[in-house]
């Protein structure tokens, strides 16, 4: 595993792995671990970034102008090495660049930058998609940050919740066997605007708003501290945990996987921001400890 970069406020502190541009560590002013232990009995991630797809593609390929690229669920960005281009005290940027291995899968010329910043208790991750190539570029953005579940605040487990901050009347995307988005709709498990979490919720993957109304909500149970999470820039939520985990992921996405049978072009699929040529396309994500 690559050094972490390690950054610091007042209020918190992160450590970043450049592999991936991935944050594994966010611990409060006393060294309280606020995300997932990653322990591989359940999962070995921590906050991967999904790029240049979210989900799953039907037959796990990338149909771009009458030519098929093979592409793993979530893209190639969380397993590649990003470079460190800026680094202070409080603040970090790692980028990835297109190279002869991302063109044989995804054909376009493109900078991630990966921009994260404290400030007191709040940190903000910043994503910058660049297009250096001559043709509109295709593409998807997620977040994928797992926190602990409970939070180390001495909470019961099955006190904690998610609070959106506006009505979510719609029902939810269904994920079927494979990992596509089948054609029912799945009720809303929410009561009133609360996601009161239960292992039981995840028996059959991830909860999907598609659109999500809200732009923050509020993880943790309501004795304790807690995390407010803004997400201004993607209208798409994805809540995910397998059951008995000691974390929750909250996923703001711009993207979603493949509806079932699926077999168009990636710029036609809904979830897909298009970039034109030297154009930037960004979206932010703050995590904020409230006490």
């Amino acid at each position: 595993m690559a050094d972490l970069i390690d950054i610091a406020s007042s209020g918190l502190s992160a450590a970043i792995n450049p592999f991936g541009a991935e944050l594994t560590h966010l611990r409060d002013a006393d060294g309280r671990e606020l995300m997932t232990d990653a322990d591989p009995a359940w999962w070995t991630g921590h906050a991967p970034i999904l790029f240049p797809i979210v989900g799953r593609l039907n037959g796990d390929l990338l149909r771009i102008d009458g030519n098929d690229y093979p592409m793993k669920q979530h893209g190639f960005a969380r397993r590649m090495p990003f470079a460190v281009v800026d680094r202070a005290p409080d603040r970090a940027i790692f980028r990835l660049t297109d190279c002869e291995e991302t063109r044989a899968v995804y054909p376009f010329a493109f900078a991630l930058d990966i921009a994260f910043a404290l400030d007191a208790a709040t940190l903000r991750i910043e994503a910058s998609i660049g297009n250096r190539g001559t043709a509109p570029m295709p593409a998807s953005f997620g977040w994928h940050p797992a926190f602990a579940w409970p939070l180390p605040y001495g909470q019961p487990r099955e006190d904690h919740r998610i609070l959106f901050d506006t009505d979510e009347p719609d029902p939810l995307r269904q994920i079927v066997p494979g990992g596509l988005i089948g054609p029912a709709p799945r009720p809303s498990p929410l009561d009133g605007r609360t996601l009161h979490l239960r292992d039981d919720l995840f028996t059959n993957d991830a909860l999907v708003w598609d659109p999500v109304r809200s732009r923050r909500a509020t993880y943790g149970a309501p004795a304790g501290p807690q995390l407010d999470i803004a997400f201004p820039d993607t209208a798409k939520l994805g809540i995910w945990t397998k059951p008995g985990a000691p974390f929750i992921c909250i996923e703001p996405w711009h993207g979603i996987a493949d509806p079932e049978g699926y077999g168009g072009d990636i710029r036609d699929k809904p979830g897909i921001v298009e970039i034109a040529p030297g154009a930037t396309w960004s979206c932010a994500l703050d995590v904020t400890l409230r006490s």
